[in-house]
């Protein structure tokens, strides 16, 4: 079987720092590559994989002010599509654009939908010649047919178990969807310190509603981490915070914070009824009160258990396993 994984280019893959899409590419197309699979990964040309390597643009648009992302996206599209005659299936993971073109693709294709940016984006789905997977049942469309929900899964050997400790842990771009403000209070409130991680995606809001409040003693920020720090941090909380605005289609940093042995607390809202197993990996919650009342309980998650039962559940090699599945059934 010959795939061709068409990646994201915001950022290299796998990513430095931030960048969920690429990271979830880059573990499916190593993941592939490790069981034999000829794979070519569709990505910025300095990316890393053990797959075969082809792409348009040197580096990710978000690490240089020299690549306008709307122009070097559609070419990164437009290259890989032209070679799509070379495969069995096409695998997107860059969101609406290929869709736009699916019909021009010579194999069939599958496109993981990572979330939806708006409704607006929905035509380009409703119309596209492709196969689409949820990452959660959560953020499905009604508008639209899945084969099926293919939960993230991550490395595991990155990301060790932790003892823990003290502080609330938050890990995630800041931005109001993410609720930066909202764990400051239910920090301040639960009279634990706040240690934060994540690229400013909104510098208004961070001006505002977090700087402010950094003071290195009661909230402390460390702006975005590398792969080699995360494990670290977030296995050094007693829990990670997500007090979420917005229905999150799936939460990487919530997974790597279990698999760590730290619990969450997390908004009900979105997929976190589905990810978080609630008294066994982290505690749901609908306000500032009851995630204070949460911090208060956490000790009740047992980090050994916490860790263990994620493990089971959000595994790169089940995502690969799953994956291959729905590939099979396509190309047959």
């Amino acid at each position: 079987m010959k795939i061709a994984l068409l990646g994201p280019i915001a950022w290299r893959t796998p990513p430095r720092h931030y960048g969920p899409w690429e990271l979830i590419t880059s573990l499916l197309a190593e993941g592939l590559t490790r069981r034999g699979v000829d794979v070519t990964l569709f990505a910025t040309l300095d990316s890393v994989t053990e797959a075969t390597l082809d792409g348009v643009v040197p580096t990710g648009y978000e690490e240089s002010d020299e690549i306008d992302g709307r122009v070097w996206e559609a070419i990164h599209v437009s290259h890989a599509l032209e070679r799509s005659g070379e495969f069995d299936l096409i695998h997107n993971h860059l969101d609406w654009l290929p869709l736009a073109f699916s019909a021009h693709s010579r194999a069939p294709m599958i496109t993981t939908v990572h979330g939806f940016s708006g409704r607006n984006i929905l035509p380009a789905y409703q119309r596209a010649r492709s196969h689409f997977v949820s990452i959660s049942d959560s953020d499905r469309s009604p508008d639209l047919d899945y084969l099926g929900t293919v939960y993230h899964g991550v490395d595991l050997a990155g990301l060790p178990f932790h003892a823990g400790g003290e502080d609330l842990i938050l890990f995630g771009r800041i931005h109001p969807d993410k609720g930066t403000d909202i764990a400051i209070e239910i920090a301040r409130r639960a009279g634990r310190r706040l240690v934060m991680c994540g690229i400013v995606q909104d510098r208004a809001y961070f001006a505002d509603h977090v700087e402010p409040f950094i003071d290195d003693r009661h909230v402390v920020y460390l702006g975005s981490v590398g792969p080699e720090e995360r494990d670290t941090i977030l296995g050094s909380g007693a829990a990670l915070l997500h007090p979420i605005r917005f229905a999150e289609p799936f939460g990487l940093s919530v997974v790597e914070s279990m698999i760590c042995g730290t619990p969450v607390i997390a908004y009900r809202k979105g997929s976190m009824p589905e990810v978080v197993d609630e008294g066994v990996t982290g505690l749901l919650v609908d306000s500032v009160d009851e995630a204070v009342t949460a911090v208060e309980r956490i000790g009740e998650v047992d980090r050994e258990a916490c860790s263990a039962h994620a493990r089971r559940r959000f595994s790169a090699e089940r995502m690969v396993d799953e994956y291959l599945s729905i590939y099979r059934k396509i190309v047959s």
